[in-house]
């Protein structure tokens, strides 16, 4: 008789019975890989309250408007510490669409780049919201990437006036760029929180994450 299990012979499911263990094996390597993984990237994420425009960092994020002309805010505040220069370079621009990225010099800023994005007006969450704020984080980590930057800064993205909630845009914020810094282990990222209230939101998320 063979016994060869292919073939039909020897002990019945002998040839399988090797799989299971295996198998488990296999998944517990995969999982402690990610839980790896995931605490890598968190120990590449700091929170902080402060002043983005004194960081020196490699880029900040602005959180501009459509027009890359400055405005209030975080906005106005980084285009004055990085004096008129920056905005001589933002009139090239032409603009930029809410959920994108566009990279100008720091000039006069600590930071070498200011990474410039639109967030999203708030509307009450059924125009796109909360997929365009993603894709702000998104796109400025792709830019600065590509741009070879290593230490990125943030603030807290559409929640000041254009009315996003701060408990709603702290968790996208935190798991889009911890997911991100999964796969780019050479960067790291500080959320930069204009007020005790922010800073608390975004350490609450921090917490939940994972």
């Amino acid at each position: 008789m063979s016994k060869d299990p292919e073939k039909g012979g020897g002990i019945p499911g002998k040839g399988t019975a090797a799989c299971g263990p295996v198998r488990g094996e296999t998944m517990e390597f995969m999982e402690n890989n990610e839980n790896q993984r995931q605490k890598a990237a968190a120990s590449r994420f700091s929170i902080v309250q402060g002043d983005i425009t004194t960081l020196a960092v490699d880029a900040i994020a602005n959180a501009a408007n459509t027009s890359l002309l400055g405005g209030g805010g975080v906005d106005g505040a980084i285009h004055r510490a990085a004096g008129p220069e920056l905005l001589a370079e933002c009139r090239t621009l032409g603009g930029c669409a809410t959920g994108q990225a566009k990279l100008t010099g720091g000039y006069r800023l600590p930071a070498h780049f200011v990474l410039h994005t639109p967030g999203p007006v708030w509307n009450g969450g059924g125009e796109g919201e909360e997929s365009l704020l993603k894709s702000c984080y998104e796109s400025c980590l792709k830019l600065a990437a590509e741009n070879g930057c290593k230490t990125v800064a943030f603030p807290s993205i559409s929640t000041g006036i254009y009315g996003f909630p701060l408990e709603k845009a702290a968790p996208i914020a935190v798991g889009t760029i911890l997911r991100f810094l999964e796969d780019h282990q050479d960067m790291e990222v500080q959320m930069v929180c204009f007020d005790g209230r922010t800073r608390a939101a975004y350490e609450e998320a921090f917490k939940d994450w994972g």
